[in-house]
């Protein structure tokens, strides 16, 4: 198997979050290693592997360590769990826009313009599924895709969230334009403020790649920029934190305590 390809027939996860949210959807599971110690403890997670039916190999800790190292090549921490699974999906760019467009809420889709790093996919997917976002589209070309790290970061996120990958990004912003959404990029020249954002527009909010920012093209797409003030000495955020503090002031716009407050 070839680890983290996008176009390989299966999938290796592992950590019990990851693996739990995977035995609850549909995905097929083809191989599962569980921990005995772990199957004794967590009574939950054993009845519902037991719901799905699925054989599995019940080892000791001593005897995962060596097959995730020697068979599965796996580096991070498995949890006492490990599953070979059927590849993660993505979603096709019409399927996505459809189902932000046809709810009661404005759209609101971030797109990610060659980032490279699994951590910050993983953690964005993580935010995304706790904001609400509607989905995420990424760029086929380098960048990272949905591999067994993002989902072990994203601890089961990956599972909730659509993700698109398309060949072209500015031929996909203007499908989100047409779609009536607002395109805003983030970019350090020339933007205003990230708290000057109607966050009750439909929205598509696009991050740029570690270092480097978004790419001209796709910042001459956008219909306007923000950025967040900076007072401190260090001159840019983490990826994944610029785009979880702008999620959260679309939904505190979206959500205000007010109306919050007003229903209890």
């Amino acid at each position: 198997m070839k680890k983290g390809s996008k176009n390989m027939k299966h999938e290796i996860i592992y950590g019990k979050n990851t693996v739990r949210e995977v035995l609850h959807s549909n995905r097929n599971i083809y191989e599962l290693w569980v921990v005995d110690a772990v199957l004794h403890k967590d009574k939950e997670l054993k009845a519902l592997i037991e719901s799905r039916g699925i054989v599995f190999q019940e080892v000791t800790k001593q005897k995962l360590d060596q097959v995730s190292r020697e068979k599965f090549v796996v580096r991070g921490s498995h949890q006492g769990i490990l599953a070979v699974v059927e590849p993660f999906s993505y979603m096709p760019l019409p399927q996505l826009i459809t189902k932000a467009t046809e709810k009661t809420e404005p759209a609101f889709i971030v797109v990610l313009d060659g980032l490279e790093d699994p951590h910050n996919l993983g953690a964005i997917l993580r935010t995304a599924d706790a904001a609400g976002i509607d989905g995420i589209i990424i760029r086929k070309d380098r960048s990272v895709g949905l591999t067994s790290t993002v989902a072990k970061l994203s601890t089961g996120a990956i599972e909730h969230v659509p993700v698109a990958c398309v060949s072209n990004l500015t031929t996909a912003l203007k499908q989100l334009k047409e779609a009536g959404l607002w395109v805003v990029g983030t970019d350090a020249n020339e933007s205003q403020d990230y708290r000057t954002i109607d966050g009750t527009l439909p929205l598509a909010l696009v991050v740029g790649s570690e270092g480097k920012g978004i790419s001209r093209l796709v910042r001459e797409a956008c219909d306007f920029k923000v950025h967040l003030p900076m007072r401190g000495h260090v001159t840019s955020l983490n990826a994944s934190v610029a785009t979880a503090l702008v999620m959260y002031e679309i939904y505190n716009q979206r959500n205000p305590l007010s109306s919050i407050n007003g229903k209890n």
